[in-house]
């Protein structure tokens, strides 16, 4: 029996989180299902509706994840319609809104929302300071991945272990884990 159950339809996200809770000895289980999400400029406002939702539709506890991209100089957009604008412009379009733009400063956001059935859920965030891009770089990743400068490489050049040790993503769940005080070996002391 999984000591957690994420619920997501995207399995890159699954994959990610999954090694972070092995890192601690720890089960993921995937509800592998997507969800009614309200709209909001607020992440955390989403992770909160999209918890409480999971949790009375499953009956069980139940974590889920929200991220955006952030891009600075177009003042947080995307941002929590970071799906929808990938689905429809594209990372071409986010390239073209960029053309001739010098401040490139990005960042990623996560928000964890974990609930249990009948009780108001709990939020933890994750964040990722990078840069945008020139040009779509790299094989790997899911999203904005091929776009998302960490250092001199976006996060779809890296090695999913590489991506996982710095991802906004991990800083989020890692930040569940810690309130929980699960030790490294996966017991909760």
């Amino acid at each position: 029996m999984p000591d957690f159950y994420f619920v997501t339809s995207n399995r890159g996200k699954y994959e990610e989180v999954r090694l972070i809770f092995e890192e601690r000895g720890l089960e993921l289980g995937l509800i592998e299902e997507s969800y009614p999400e309200i709209q909001s400029e607020s992440l955390r406002d989403i992770a909160r509706f999209s918890a409480k939702y999971c949790a009375e539709k499953f009956n069980r506890d139940v974590l889920v994840e929200d991220s955006g991209l952030f891009i600075r100089a177009l003042r947080g957009f995307p941002g929590p319609y970071s799906s929808y604008i990938l689905k429809t412009i594209s990372l071409e379009g986010i390239l073209k809104l960029m053309e001739g733009v010098k401040d490139r400063s990005a960042y990623f956001q996560a928000c964890v929302g974990f609930c249990s059935p009948g009780k108001e859920p709990e939020i933890f965030s994750g964040y990722v300071e990078g840069r945008i891009s020139e040009e779509i770089r790299g094989e790997g990743g899911f999203g904005y991945d091929p776009i998302f400068l960490y250092g001199d490489r976006t996060f779809a050049e890296m090695s999913k272990e590489e991506k996982n040790k710095v991802s906004h993503r991990r800083k989020a769940f890692e930040s569940f884990l810690n309130s929980r005080n699960t030790s490294s070996k996966g017991r909760i002391i």
